[in-house]
């Protein structure tokens, strides 16, 4: 368990706190491109580490990331007018680009009597990158600035990608402390009757391959992963390993990444890797950025269509990106089919996490918890956190914010006999201790 006071500093990642200081050190994920699909057209509101920001697309394609409020009168720029390579305010007409700075103050005369009038009247901006079919924005210290991160999913092309989000109504840390806690595939994500066919997070081309009934089975059996840690420079790789047949370990090999990264546990060679990215949108609620990437081959409209209407780790989304299945309908819950089929009776492997990780409340009570061996990876997760905000608040710099290369690494699912240690594991499986991605590639894809 953590005690109250460091349950709070996890949690709250507002303007002026401890883990809102960490995280703004790192280039987080403020909207999916598609979200601005055109040059000059409607701005979008966002609330962001409790900050609320507007973003638009300019005339040249370029995003803007701005404090809402006009300069003049405060009014909201999210009225206004994208036009001309600028935000124009619909109340008196000032018009801003996506630096922040001020291009037209229409209240004052434009002559020689204000002289430096325009480079005063600007609003606050943030850097943003478009990378990944995501929008970047950086909410920190303008001379800290780090590189982007070098995730595999950056260095590939568009068509073997893809990307999408979903609202969760809950405290980032939570849904963060689900997506690590691998253990529990053993229980949330099975079905029960005869057939015990589970909603694996696997896509249907990968359950139809011939090892993946092995793996349901493995994880059906074994309830009791032990755990494993291969610390590196931009997080811990976190190996779960259970039994699986004769005196081999079934591993499925997660990865956090500072601040908020986690890498699906499950991808075989030749399959699909998936990550999410937890932002949090305020202390209560945060978006959910699931990406999915194969450096084997593309991924194909059909493949696409599965995670849009809610696969894998997506969840069934409406054009808000709002699930369909949420707080205020139970997630639909079939009381019949958790009886019949489902552990849960809750359709799809996105909302079965949401559901639980929300039924903990808006901030989970850490202090009531009661941890045991399958929770290493949640503990491990946390000590990184907390350590690395009370450093911050020390004044020492997070090492993991300039270390863009140690990002590309790989997570994923191997066999091993039982006497080989997971850092051997990780060279077998992926070339390197820490699932590094050499720039030539890495031959284990």
């Amino acid at each position: 368990m953590l005690s109250a006071a460091d349950n709070n500093l996890l949690t709250t990642t507002g303007p002026g706190t401890a883990m809102g200081a960490l995280f703004r050190r790192f280039w987080l994920p403020a909207l999916l491109s598609r979200e601005l699909p055109e040059p000059d057209g409607p701005p979008k509101k966002l609330r962001l580490l409790g900050e609320d920001l507007l973003a638009f697309r300019d005339t040249n394609g370029r995003v803007g990331l701005v404090d809402p409020r006009c300069p003049h009168r405060g009014a909201n720029l999210y009225y206004g007018r994208n036009e001309e390579g600028g935000l124009r305010c619909a109340f008196h007409g000032w018009k801003f680009d996506v630096g922040g700075r001020c291009l037209q103050a229409t209240t004052f005369p434009q002559d020689e009597k204000y002289p430096d009038l325009l480079p005063k009247l600007g609003l606050h901006a943030y850097p943003v990158e478009e990378a990944g079919g995501i929008i970047w924005a950086y909410l920190g210290p303008p001379d800290l600035r780090p590189p982007l991160p070098r995730l595999e999913l950056l260095e590939l092309a568009s068509d073997h990608r893809f990307a999408s989000k979903k609202l969760q109504e809950c405290n980032w840390a939570q849904a963060c402390d689900g997506a690590l806690d691998t253990a529990h595939f053993s229980f949330l994500h099975m079905s029960v009757g005869e057939d015990m066919q589970s909603a694996a997070t696997m896509s249907q081309s990968e359950a139809a391959a011939s090892g993946d009934s092995n793996r349901l089975r493995w994880m059906r059996d074994d309830g009791m992963p032990r755990f494993s840690f291969v610390e590196h420079p931009a997080g811990v790789v976190m190996g779960a390993a259970r039994h699986a047949d004769g005196e081999d370990l079934y591993w499925r090999i997660s990865q956090f990444l500072f601040p908020n990264h986690a890498l699906v546990p499950s991808t075989f060679p030749g399959e699909t890797y998936h990550s999410q990215i937890f932002v949090p949108i305020d202390d209560d609620s945060c978006w959910i950025y699931c990406t999915s990437w194969n450096p084997a081959r593309p991924i194909g409209p059909a493949e696409r269509a599965r995670y849009e209407a809610g696969h894998s780790i997506y969840a069934n989304v409406d054009a808000d990106y709002i699930p369909i299945r949420r707080r205020a309908n139970d997630y639909l819950l079939d009381r019949d089919e958790q009886k019949r089929r489902s552990f849960t009776g809750i359709k799809g492997v996105s909302e079965q996490d949401q559901a639980i990780q929300d039924s903990q409340g808006f901030i989970a009570d850490r202090t009531r918890e009661h941890l045991g061996p399958t929770d290493a990876g949640v503990v491990r997760f946390r000590r990184l956190m907390l350590d690395a905000a009370k450093a911050l608040a020390a004044g020492h710099e997070p090492a993991a914010a300039q270390a863009a290369e140690a990002f590309c690494v790989r997570g994923g699912g191997a066999v091993a006999h039982r006497d080989v240690p997971l850092a051997d594991v990780m060279r077998s499986r992926f070339g390197d201790p820490a699932g590094l991605i050499s720039k030539n590639g890495n031959p284990h894809v």
